[in-house]
Order: C-alpha cells, then structure tokens, then sequence
C-alpha cells in the first residue's frame, strides 16, 4: 500500500487530494495546526480514514519526525499563506511560512525519507504577467510577498532535486476554486453573496476591480494533476492551469445567472478594494502537462461557478 504525507490537508487542495488518494488505496497522513479543528470540517467524513498529525512548518524537527514515522512514498507540501492579498498585511510571516517552511519540509525529507517523491506547491503569481500565455519558462517577477514566497519555494525545491538527486517537483498552479474555497477569496465571496442575496440577507456586493483577470480551475482537477506529477520520470516542474481567463466581472454575471439575478443590480466595484499590485492577466499554457501528464482540465468555468453557487445555496438552506 502506497503512502502519502500532506501539509494543510485541511485546506481546500489538501482536502480534495487526501479523497483522490485514499481512492487509489493510499495511507493517506496529514499535518494540521488543530487536529480536533480538522476533523470537524471537510475531512470529517475521511476522519477515521486518516492519520492527523499536529505540527506547524516552524519547527524542522517535528517534521523530521513526523516523516521517520509515516515513512511516505509521496510528500505534499500544500501548506502555508494562500490569499495574495492577506500576505502584504504580514509580508514576513507570508515568508516564514511560504518560503522557509517550504524548505523545512524539504529538509525534513531529504533527513528523514530521502527516496520519498516531494511535490511543491508554486504558484503563477512568481511571473513577469507581461509575457502572457505563462510556461514554464516565462520570466519571473512577482509583484507581492506570497510571489516572492513562492518564488523563494520554488528555486529551494530545485535545489534539493539538484544538489541531492532527490525526486522533487513543482507544480506551477494558476487560480482554482471549489465550494470549499476560503471565504475570503473573491470567487467564494461572489458565491456565497448570491446565496445570501437570495435569501434576502444581503443587498449588494462591494469588490474590488471588476476588469481583473484570472485563469480560473477546478481544484478536484489540479490534485489530480498533482498525483500525475509525482507518478512520471523524471521531475519536472509543470504549468497546471486551463488557459482559459475570464474576469470578475464574468464570474459575476455567471454567479448570479445561476440565481436568475442580473449581477449589475448589485455589484459595487469599490476602489479601497484594490490590490496593491493586482497584474491584469495571467493565463496558462499547460501544453506540456497535457503532453506530460495526459491531463486536462474536467470541469469547465461555467460548470465550476455554478458547481460554487449551488453548493452555498444549498449549505444555506439547510
């Protein structure tokens, strides 16, 4: 039986990867600031299924130990800062976090499961937005502390792959959503106000820039990618994205159509919502991993806000 470590199993990414592996017949253990929190949320029906193991990615001994002792054949590190936004409030804890922690978990591994297969979480916030569709080797210039993070991240997993001929790969992930996506985030925060809107609990919806765009994915499907990157030889770091991109303002007309609502009548595109730095464009061109992997992209942009919509009008019925 096959086995699987996973940082932030409790977030969306980890949640829909530790389904996707136990499906296959892994022994699937996961690291968590809050077991007891953990067991309460989208893990709690795989609870008695998982082996839920409390640790931060502060402490590079802890994890050394926690990884002598699931000895796994696969390694995911999903955890850390994940809204852009939420990482200029605290640029040095977004650091600690994204980038040292990163190479903790690596340290931990080379230390303590050297032949385990590492995947890392990279982002496409680490490119230069100019050079657009974004590959693997588009230049890098990111414009905000989770991009420098990641950045940092993904040059510390090459390195490890390199110096210690360990099997590492970053998967270079453009934007995905689901229903179980942090409230905060604008696609769920434009779900969950129909919902509320509906229900009459909500009269409009303040957001930021309406004209910003985004290349917009399933999270179920980039799981599957992730396992698929682990599973070929040799590593190597691929774009996972659907190259498509579609703006705020599109995910709201779309949201709220699945309601029978005109978005116009409720939107309020307010400028204090603005990002520091919020780059116009990032789409994907994920030809490699299509080529590599033999994955594409299931759920359509249409199929995914609705997918989103419905799931909180129903949770708010109940």
């Amino acid at each position: 039986m096959p086995s699987a470590l996973i940082t932030g199993i409790t977030g969306q990414d980890g949640s829909y990867l530790a389904e996707l592996l136990l499906g296959k017949g892994y022994r699937v253990a996961g690291i968590t600031r809050d077991v007891t929190r953990a067991t309460q949320g989208y893990l709690a029906p795989l609870a008695g299924r998982l082996d839920l193991r409390q640790a931060s990615l502060e402490d590079v001994d802890v994890l050394r130990r926690i990884v002598l002792e699931v000895t796994p054949d696969e390694i995911y590190n999903l955890a850390g800062e994940t809204k852009v936004s939420a990482s200029w409030s605290d640029p040095a804890g977004t650091g600690e976090v994204n980038a040292l922690g990163a190479a903790r978990v690596l340290e931990a591994a080379r230390m303590g499961a050297p032949r385990a297969r590492v995947f890392q979480a990279s982002s496409c916030e680490m490119f230069d937005p100019s050079d657009v569709p974004l590959r693997e080797e588009s230049p890098l210039r990111p414009s905000s502390p989770y991009g420098v993070a990641k950045m940092y991240a993904h040059f510390m997993s090459a390195a490890f792959r390199e110096s210690f001929a360990m099997h590492v790969v970053s998967g270079i992930l453009f934007n995905h959503e689901s229903p179980r996506r942090g409230e905060s985030f604008v696609t769920r925060k434009i779900s969950r106000a129909v919902s509320r809107i509906v229900r009459r609990e909500q009269r409009e919806l303040r957001l930021g820039n309406l004209a910003s765009r985004r290349d917009w994915g399933f999270a179920g499907d980039y799981v599957d990618a992730m396992w698929r990157m682990l599973q070929r030889d040799p590593p190597e770091d691929l774009v996972i994205g659907t190259g498509e991109a579609h703006s705020v303002r599109d995910f709201c007309e779309r949201a709220f159509s699945v309601a029978g609502l005109d978005y116009r009548d409720y939107v309020v595109s307010d400028p204090e919502l603005t990002r520091p730095a919020d780059a116009r464009l990032r789409v994907a061109d994920a030809s490699r991993a299509r080529t590599r992997l033999g994955w594409t992209p299931r759920v359509s942009f249409d199929a995914l806000v609705e997918m989103m919509v419905e799931s909180d009008m129903k949770d708010s019925a109940e």
